[in-house]
């Protein structure tokens, strides 16, 4: 067809078919593939004008360019665009990540970009995971806000939507959300991958919109090739291994306490030693703890995937698919993935282009059994008294209990887009329709064996969707050979919908009824009573969102002399989400970027790239609940302590004021983020020396904050705009090829990140807010601990400290020290210690941050490894404090004193602590003081990689000549973590810094795999 095609037409016109065909091949699989304007909301980004485009190495190009496609299409793939204003941008290096079994999205940009923090708070596959760009933007005082500082995630120009945070109103325990829990970014699979770039100034993110404002990582799925026909197969086997450890026993726990019943216990508290340490004959806690055997084992992961790409320059196709299987190291935890991806692309019309993606993911997660996610879910501790057996005999007789009921987590997603661009000379229309949908379950029952004989069953079922269309009209005019314009104005309309169904029973007739059957009892007189589990211990929950964003835009962006360039872009956006008297809200941004080696140096050969640019901008904040735009109002809030979401009081069902989530007041405006930029790109010698740097000052200002309430109002606090929070840092990148010759290239890189962020204002211009355990001072950062500082111990009652005045000694919230208490600092020295004496201190976030790389290549043999490192960060051990503080836990039912199986696990040396008194009522060994705030910079080998390239070998090409790539390679993931932190890997705590200590550690993995090119 394509012959015919070339016959047919003047080589003009033939040249014309050949850019605008390969244009829709890359029209919605690229954000930035328009060669020329910028779409709204993250359809196309702007890109420096075609006739400024520095020349293309196209042996650096990704895999999916195929040598057929046109010049200006493989202009548009150069990467050396991204340091531009325009687009200023840090990119993955995409195929150098492919090689390692990652899962998740967070795992893929870890290390690798700047001003991008990565948690991975657990080494279970398919777990949530959380990245934060340019730090925190507002302090996080749930885990539901931490969903409210997440960036936007876009795949080929579709806005992908997360799991809804509704369901944190319903529960308890924020440690883990309701349903299924998986993290919705494993969707990515890095094989089928063109791009990742990640926006974080303004001038990027500020086309993107209201969604854009904690950043933007735009992906690229590879395109199809035309003129032949591509097939592509990689997989991968590895192997995942975990440490040992240290376990312990009843003996072991027996002699960690002697000290202190031998020093302190009082005849009531020997008494109350818990049984299961006074029999030494009971070989089920005194035996051997190699529990270890059943719960950790070393295991495999797999993965496979094909890609088929063909056709002509009038209709082209690309087929993806894929199986990943992961395996923890630890409770048989496990994920499966299954991808499919279709893209097809026509061009019936020299005018008209069309093109079509589909994306569907399946993904089942086999879930950790920790007895603490176990109560978690079930709103209910049973009795804990004996903990599990660190014996293998006995702990496997638990996971036989456990195996006699079920825990299903699965997640289902498909993402689409659908476009027609309609082209005559310079001016372009676009449209574009769609939508990303995702729905999970989780269907649980626990046998009445493992719940004090009242077995538990639920059943989670929610579903979330985004449906958009967008319109876009861009024109080029050029009125001068040193002036070009590119103009451009669009329209968005983006609606949501995020749904949740959630019920749970306790109690059934029989463990052999598995779920709670919907069918009323003829017998009884209410006919809605559920057969098999009593009405009333039936809870069921159910909410429901949908918000629904318009937005216009216009753009302009100027070239002058292919060395100054210049972008302006406003917006006016209103949302659901926002209170009809604020709806909307315009706001502009700019970037300008001047070329000073084009300009002034061109004849300074040692200098290959001076370019200096800078942007500066608003963007909206969407808040992540609509009941900020309704103003007052009625909630279910008839509860009590522990399950205030009760819509009845006395068995009348009604609706009450939200005092427990606060009271909402009238006309709540937009929230804003104002973000500088001033950077350079610098390299020397032909680009052997490589220098990139960037200076951000950004403020989130006039959010929301939950400020204290009048007590005699009845709610616990009262919503307001003004909190101000300001992020500056610097971000860098250095990279030197030391060795480049035709054979050899030695590179060495290092990037490194760093970030200051600050609390400039709160509502109502007060000085500090307190909300639970947490605090916060203006002037001060918003990630910092609140704590008692600790100076020893008091040996004597003599060494308390007296009042002079009052002959009072110093007392603890009225309670006086005496011989055995900690020694904390009386800081206003008024001789009580109470809130007024807790210091902030220390970060749960890292200061500095970044990656050390080094590739080598020789041939088509390449070897690279890679240090990942955090600095400046604090870890509070909360798991040590609860195990030295047994004597307030042992024998209570809280989550907090739940003894897993990993408790028989050595974390820590309990001799390295103060010998306090745990029975007194000061409560010597509480969390809430630094003694337990430890350091937590790190750094990691995080990966290591040697591969080799056998295409184009004489072997190779006998056996098999249409083979155009067939690269086998090996790496290790994860080797060595140096850390002064005494809790072990200091990744593995919770968004706030906190150590629980029940997370699956992250494995070292191993693995060999194959990518073929045919």
């Amino acid at each position: 067809m394509r012959d015919h095609l070339s016959m047919r037409l003047s080589d003009r016109k033939r040249r014309w078919v050949q850019s605008l065909v390969a244009a829709c091949c890359t029209l919605n699989v690229a954000l930035c593939m328009n060669p020329h304007g910028a779409m709204a909301a993250g359809l196309n980004l702007p890109l420096p004008a075609r006739d400024t485009l520095p020349p293309v190495d196209k042996d650096s190009l990704p895999a999916a360019a195929d040598s057929t496609v046109t010049n200006e299409v493989v202009r548009v793939f150069d990467k050396r665009q991204s340091p531009a204003a325009f687009t200023n941008a840090d990119t993955l290096n995409v195929k150098q990540v492919a090689l390692y079994p990652y899962t998740s999205l967070q795992q893929m940009v870890k290390g690798n970009i700047r001003g991008l923090y990565t948690q991975e708070p657990s080494g279970e596959p398919g777990t949530e995971q959380f990245m934060y760009i340019r730090g925190l933007a507002m302090p996080l005082l749930s885990k539901q806000d931490v969903y409210q500082v997440q960036p936007a995630v876009y795949l080929n120009g579709i806005p992908l939507i997360q799991d809804n945070a509704m369901v944190f109103d319903v529960q308890v325990n924020d440690k883990n959300r309701l349903g299924p829990a998986i993290n919705f970014l494993n969707i990515i699979n890095l094989d089928n991958i063109q791009s990742i770039d990640v926006y974080k100034d303004a001038a990027a993110i500020g086309l993107f919109g209201p969604r854009a404002a904690n950043g933007v990582i735009n992906i690229i799925t590879k395109t199809p090739t035309f003129g032949k026909r591509k097939i592509s197969i990689n997989s991968y086997f590895g192997v995942n291994l975990y440490d040992p450890v240290f376990t312990t026993n009843g003996q072991y726990e027996n002699r960690a306490r002697k000290p202190y019943y031998e020093k302190y216990a009082t005849t009531a508290d020997s008494l109350a030693f818990p049984p299961y340490l006074r029999d030494s004959s009971n070989a089920a806690y005194y035996g051997n703890a190699n529990w270890t055997d059943l719960y950790f084992q070393n295991t495999t992961s797999h993965g496979i995937n094909a890609a088929i790409s063909g056709g002509s320059e009038r209709a082209n196709f690309r087929f993806f698919a894929d199986k990943t299987s992961a395996n923890g190291i630890a409770d048989n935890t496990r994920l499966d993935k299954y991808n499919a991806n279709f893209l097809v692309n026509m061009a019936p019309k020299e005018w008209l282009m069309g093109s079509a993606l589909i994306n569907a993911t399946r993904l089942d997660r086999n879930r950790n059994t920790s007895m603490v996610d176990r109560y978690i879910e079930t709103a209910y501790v049973p009795d804990i008294t004996s903990p599990l057996a660190p014996n293998k005999q006995a702990y496997g007789l638990y996971l036989r209990e456990l195996d006699k009921g079920f825990d299903k987590n699965h997640m289902n997603s498909i993402q689409g887009s659908f476009s027609l661009m309609f082209h005559v000379k310079n001016l372009r229309y676009t449209t574009r329709l769609l939508f990303d949908y995702n729905e999970s379950d989780r269907d649980i029952f626990y046998p009445s064996t493992l719940m004090d004989g009242a077995n538990y069953v639920s059943n989670y079922y929610g579903n979330n969707q985004r449906v958009g269309f967008q319109n876009t009209v861009d024109y080029d005019w050029q009125p001068a050979a040193q002036h070009k314009f590119s103009f451009e104005v669009g329209q968005l309309y983006q609606s949501d919908i995020f749904r949740y169904n959630y019920q749970r029973a306790y109690n059934g007739a029989s463990d052999r009824i598995k779920v709670n059957v919907v069918q009323s009892n003829p017998d009884a007189g209410n006919y809605l009573a559920p057969l098999y589990y009593a009405n009333q211990l039936v809870y069921r929950f159910i909410d429901a969102q949908k918000t629904r964003l318009l937005s216009f835009h216009g753009n302009v962006k100027y070239v002058y002399n292919n060395y100054l360039r210049l972008s302006l872009t406003l917006r006016n956006d209103g949302s659901s989400l926002i209170n009809p008297a604020h709806r909307w809200l315009l706001s502009p941004s700019a970037g300008l970027e001047w070329d000073v080696k084009e300009h002034l140096l061109p004849a300074l050969t040692r200098v290959s790239d001076l370019t200096l640019h800078t942007s500066y901008g608003r963007i909206g904040r969407l808040p992540g609940d609509e009941r900020f735009a309704a103003g007052p109002q009625y909630k279910v809030d008839m509860g009590w302590t522990g399950n205030r979401n009760a819509a009845s009081y006395a068995g009348v069902a009604g609706l009450s004021r939200p005092y427990s989530f606060g009271w909402v007041g009238e006309n709540i405006p937009w929230a804003t983020t104002d973000i500088f930029t001033l950077g350079a790109n610098f390299s020397l010698y032909e680009h052997r020396v490589r220098i990139n740097g960037d200076y951000y000052n950004k403020n989130d200002r006039n959010m929301l904050a939950p400020m204290p309430a009048v007590a005699e109002s009845g709610y616990g606090s009262i919503y307001e705009n003004g909190m101000l929070v300001n992020n500056s840092g610097v971000e860098a990148t250095l990279a030197v090829d030391l060795v480049r010759t035709k054979k050899f290239t030695w590179t060495p890189e290092i990037t490194t990140s760093y970030n200051v962020n600050t609390l400039k204002a709160l509502p109502g211009g007060a000085k500090s807010l307190t909300i639970g355990d947490r605090h916060f001072e203006v002037g001060q950062a918003v990630d910092m601990f609140w704590l008692y500082q600790n100076e020893g111990i008091y040996n004597t009652n003599a060494e308390v400290p007296v009042n002079s005045k009052t002959g009072a000694p110093l007392s603890f919230k009225g309670t006086a020290f005496e011989a055995g208490d900690a020694k904390w600092k009386d800081v206003n020295g008024d001789f009580t210690v109470d809130d007024k004496d807790k210091v902030l201190q220390g970060h749960s976030m890292p200061t500095l941050f970044g990656n050390f790389s080094n590739t080598l290549r020789y041939g088509k043999l390449d070897f690279s490894f890679s240090f990942y490192y955090a600095l400046g960060q604090s870890i509070l051990n909360t798991k040590t404090a609860t195990r030295l503080d047994f004597a307030n836990h042992d024998g209570q039912t809280d989550l907090g004193s739940v003894k897993d199986i990993t408790y028989w696990q050595r974390n820590e040396d309990m001799k390295t602590y103060p010998l306090y008194n745990p029975w007194s009522a000061t409560i010597p060994f509480r969390a809430d003081q630094n003694l337990f705030l430890e350091k937590a910079s790190f750094v990691k080998l995080r990966t290591v990689s040697l591969g080799y390239d056998f295409a184009g070998t004489k072997l190779l090409k006998r056996l098999a000549p249409t083979i155009t790539r067939c690269y086998f390679y090996a790496t290790a993931n994860n080797i060595l973590t140096f850390t002064g932190y005494t809790g072990g890997d200091p990744e593995l705590t919770y968004y706030n810094g906190y150590d629980n200590g029940y997370t699956i550690p992250v494995p070292k993995t191993y693995t060999v795999g194959l990518k073929l090119d045919l």
